[in-house]
């Protein structure tokens, strides 16, 4: 598995690398059921404090993509796989959006309205 973060942008890094693990499973790179790796090990993988990697693991437990089993780490959910038919939606939507050269922002307020 292969998740990256940028020390020099400005986001977090744990928004960074929750971001990077989302995009694996959205893609199906990171299939349902399958472990991710244990926070200490993706931590010195990208020597990152694993703080850092817990907040992502947390943030990615509070939005249903993986659990976190006491034993067994952080494991891809069923309901994961839910999100790709969003996943292609979004993509769908961004490219109409670029297409009428729709800012982000423009986007995300449409979003937010029809929300």
């Amino acid at each position: 598995m292969l998740f990256t973060v940028d020390p020099g942008s400005s986001s977090p890094l744990f928004e960074q690398l929750a971001a990077s693990i989302r995009g694996a499973i959205l893609s199906g790179r990171v299939a349902v059921n399958e472990r991710l790796p244990a926070a200490r090990d993706l931590a010195v993988a990208l020597d990152i404090n694993i703080h850092t990697v817990l907040r992502a693991y947390q943030e990615l437990r509070d939005e249903g993509f993986i659990e976190l089993r006491r034993g067994r780490g952080a494991v891809v959910t069923d309901r994961a796989r839910d999100y790709s038919a969003l996943a292609r939606d979004i993509d769908t939507i961004v490219a109409e959006a670029k297409r009428l050269e729709l800012t982000p922002g423009a986007v995300s307020a449409m979003i937010r309205e029809a929300w």
